[in-house]
């Protein structure tokens, strides 16, 4: 678990900075390497490196969403083509 070291200050992000960091996440695979840089990288800017894990996370969280939708609905059209066959 990582320490928060209140003695210094935490680094204020412009809302300029912000759009650029959610620009860049956005591009196909740079976006995923540059958030994999923040977020495990030597990066003393803590608010980022916090977004760049959340971001992550929920990138994983959708994959697996997606897998699951994918082969619920991909066992539906199979199960309904065998059905259909049958006729």
């Amino acid at each position: 678990m990582e320490v928060y070291n209140q003695s210094k200050q935490p680094t204020l992000i412009t809302p300029q900075k912000w759009a650029l960091y959610i620009f860049v996440a956005g591009l196909p695979f740079i976006g995923i390497i540059m958030l994999l840089v923040w977020a495990f990288g030597s990066d003393l800017n803590y608010t980022r490196r916090n977004w760049a894990k959340g971001m992550l996370l929920l990138y994983v969280i959708m994959i697996v969403l997606f897998i699951v939708f994918f082969v619920f609905l991909g066992g539906m059209a199979f199960l309904t083509g065998i059905a259909s066959q049958n006729y």
